[in-house]
């Protein structure tokens, strides 16, 4: 059931951790959340899809790092797709936005953390509790030009 096209739909895709997160934005404001505990490679396509079934989607935002370049890899050939197959517009955000500027996990007990306008890894003796979330509305989200997945690769 598609929603009538004067409205505006828009996914927010959180894949960089779990759980993996969408919301879909009607005229930029939250009015579902999708949530899985399961792989990006199990789920992140059934889910999406979902939200192309019932919604008339005209942009979707993922989360193109730092964190799981598996997650973010999937997530971006897959928008990629959509983006060319559908003609919907596809653009990344940093996962510092959507998670209150908090360090993300990399390996191990690395962490990437935001210094200024660089991302660097740093090691986290104990466990950071990091925690992502969908904001009620992205209207003020900051959307990066590239759509690119933003690989930060920690020191070996």
């Amino acid at each position: 059931m598609k929603s009538p096209s004067h409205k505006r739909y828009s996914l927010l895709i959180i894949s960089i951790s779990t759980p993996l997160l969408i919301g879909v934005y009607e005229d930029d404001i939250l009015i579902k959340t999708l949530s899985s505990e399961l792989k990006t490679s199990e789920v992140l396509l059934p889910l999406i899809m979902e939200c192309l079934d019932n919604y008339d989607i005209s942009k979707i935002i993922y989360t193109r790092g730092p964190g799981s370049y598996m997650a973010i890899k999937l997530t971006y050939i897959m928008l990629k797709t959509i983006e060319i197959v559908r003609c919907i517009k596809c653009v990344g955000c940093s996962g510092f936005a959507l998670n209150g500027g908090k360090p993300i996990k990399a390996i191990g007990n690395l962490y990437f953390i935001k210094e200024k306008e660089t991302i660097i890894t740093k090691k986290f003796e104990q466990p950071v509790i990091m925690k992502f979330t969908l904001p009620q509305s992205i209207q003020d989200l900051e959307l990066d030009e590239e759509s690119t997945p933003e690989y930060v690769l920690p020191a070996v």
